[in-house]
């Protein structure tokens, strides 16, 4: 008897240790670091690859700075398209836009041409690990938003080409993130995109940070200098709530941040439609799509046009923005609130609670009104500029409600 239950003890003990042992084996497989260099195809083939198989099970995937094709480039011909519930890791590695891409370089895989009906994505990151840097074709196919013609008024190498289109739309934008609740952008560099370097539509609850954004209205290619418009930096439109934007620095060709609202009837309200600078419809739903708790904070930035531009028109709304700290130096505004000239006035009071501290710029002005904005403050600031006054209006001064301006100098 004693043996036979000193054998059942040992039976026991091996299925435990048979158990044990295929548990710590399935852990050590969900904890696999997922890279690239995994996988065999072109580089967006791998990239896509590591992302799809991580999707469900570790749910991140590291680009390191080697490329098992025994470059130290990443270059990618369409998308990286990123699922919920995925970070990607970039550490100390370079990815770039081939000659052939046109397309952007990160986007949600939930929106897009041919997605009629986007649902939400949760929970991306992107975050940067050492010296990333992010960068536009060397000789991009096109250049700008759906507004500007390949040849004429910005550069691309498909203008006059039979077959391709010859305007701008959302492609051109190096990141592109819509329908995202929690999206973390951090440690990065980004150069010469093609159009704006990121930009949201109907995001909430993101955190970007960190980011150094080389993005001039001229670039170089093949040894000549051309024009390469609608270089923002980062831009916010329809229905993105809940940003911290931090310790963003730079050179932008345009406006450095926009916050905009625009073109509410346009035609062009369709998903995923090329004419259309935004991969979202453009048509208003109501105040979900309004633009609303916005921090930002620590900018430094060589802004062509403006450090930081508010603008919306219609019935939509833009309201408790909270900016901290911005030094530029451009061509216009530091600041500017309104944003005429892109569809109909924007109802009085519907850009509201902008509250502003800290500002430093040169310039047309320190900051510029253009519509009747209501509940706003502008503290601390230094106009460098030759304009005669610190702010300006484009807007009779009587419109405006409770908007109070507190020590803004002019450096003599």
């Amino acid at each position: 008897m004693k043996s036979k239950h000193i054998l059942n003890w040992i039976i026991l003990l091996s299925i435990f240790l048979s158990i044990s042992c295929s548990h710590d084996q399935n852990a050590g497989k969900m904890s696999e670091v997922i890279t690239p260099n995994q996988f065999k195809g072109s580089d967006i083939q791998r990239i896509q690859s590591a992302i799809n198989a991580a999707k469900g099970t570790t749910g991140k995937i590291v680009i390191p700075a080697n490329n098992s094709n025994k470059t130290n480039v990443w270059l990618i011909d369409s998308a990286i398209l990123l699922p919920g519930d995925m970070t990607v890791i970039l550490d100390n590695c370079t990815i770039q836009l081939s000659d052939s891409c046109r397309d952007n370089m990160f986007r949600s895989d939930n929106v897009g041409a041919g997605i009629n009906d986007p649902k939400w994505n949760r929970n991306i990151s992107i975050s940067g690990i050492g010296n990333v840097r992010l960068k536009g074709a060397a000789n991009p196919r096109a250049t700008g938003d759906s507004g500007k013609t390949l040849g004429k008024r910005t550069y691309g190498s498909d203008a006059g080409i039979s077959g391709r289109k010859q305007t701008g739309d959302w492609r051109n934008i190096l990141i592109l993130m819509a329908y995202v609740d929690g999206f973390s952008l951090k440690n990065l560099s980004i150069e010469n995109t093609h159009a704006w370097a990121i930009s949201f539509e109907r995001t909430i609850n993101a955190d970007i940070s960190d980011i150094k954004i080389f993005n001039p209205e001229k670039i170089t290619v093949d040894g000549k200098e051309v024009t390469a418009l609608n270089k923002d930096g980062i831009n916010l439109r329809q229905g993105c709530k809940n940003f911290r934007i931090n310790n963003i620095s730079g050179l932008t060709g345009d406006d450095f941040i926009a916050l905009s609202i625009l073109g509410l009837n346009s035609p062009d309200q369709k998903n995923g439609n090329l004419n259309s600078t935004m991969v979202t419809s453009t048509k208003r739903r109501g105040p979900e799509d309004d633009i609303e708790q916005i921090f930002i904070s620590n900018i430094t930035c060589q802004a062509y046009t403006r450090a930081i531009a508010i603008r919306a028109n219609d019935s939509a709304s833009i309201k408790n923005v909270y900016i901290d700290g911005i030094i530029w130096i451009g061509r216009y505004n530091a600041i500017l609130a309104g944003g005429r000239g892109y569809g109909n006035p924007n109802l009085p009071g519907n850009i509201n609670n902008i509250h502003a501290m800290n500002i430093m710029g040169n310039g047309q002005s320190l900051i510029h009104i253009e519509e009747a904005i209501a509940n706003c403050t502008f503290l601390n600031g230094i106009y460098t500029g030759g304009g005669d006054q610190v702010i300006t209006y484009s807007i009779n001064r009587d419109k405006l409600k409770n908007v109070v301006t507190e020590n803004l100098i002019k450096n003599p």
